[in-house]
């Protein structure tokens, strides 16, 4: 459901979306989506380095990559998953500033529970701040991934994202 809404949020801009290279091999589906995704390929290091090697190349042709920090659904009833490193190291490698997007609906609009859950409705898109990385080195992502997980939570909670918990 991302990336509709990502299409219709993200409309002045060039960009491609990070995705999973298994994806593209859905028959009909793979064929649009090879064509509209930096594909990651996950099976050994070997292939891993290729598609970060592929995206920063992207990213110093001044193309956006959206990049889900989570790596995958959020299946919790907490704001956010816990991040990874890889958006965060490859923001400073590339000294390229983080520019975070919350979609507050998607959960409403698409569970991920059943692909029959599709129901019409709102599609919010909230832009935060950026978060500046000019001049943060190796050492730095752990600070990074922290300062933008703290942000994006704190206005998931403040723009009363549906899936997050009462008691959160």
């Amino acid at each position: 459901m991302d990336i509709p809404i990502l299409m219709m949020a993200i409309r002045k801009q060039h960009f491609r979306i990070l995705g999973k290279a298994e994806m593209a091999r859905i028959p009909v589906f793979g064929f649009f989506y090879k064509n509209a995704v930096v594909m990651v390929e996950r099976d050994s290091p070997e292939k891993r380095a290729r598609s970060v090697q592929k995206l920063k190349a992207i990213i110093r042709k001044g193309i956006s990559v959206v990049i889900a920090p989570e790596g995958t659904f959020n299946t919790t009833h907490h704001p956010l998953k816990e991040f990874y490193d890889g958006a965060f190291k490859i923001a400073i490698e590339t000294q390229t500033p983080i520019k975070p997007i919350l979609f507050l609906d998607t959960y409403d609009r698409l569970n991920y529970k059943s692909i029959f859950s599709l129901t019409p409705g709102r599609s919010r898109a909230i832009y935060l701040e950026e978060i500046p990385v000019k001049g943060l080195a190796a050492k730095d992502v752990k600070e990074l991934k922290e300062k933008a997980y703290k942000l994006m939570e704190e206005k998931l909670i403040t723009y009363k994202a549906s899936w997050i918990s009462a008691d959160k």
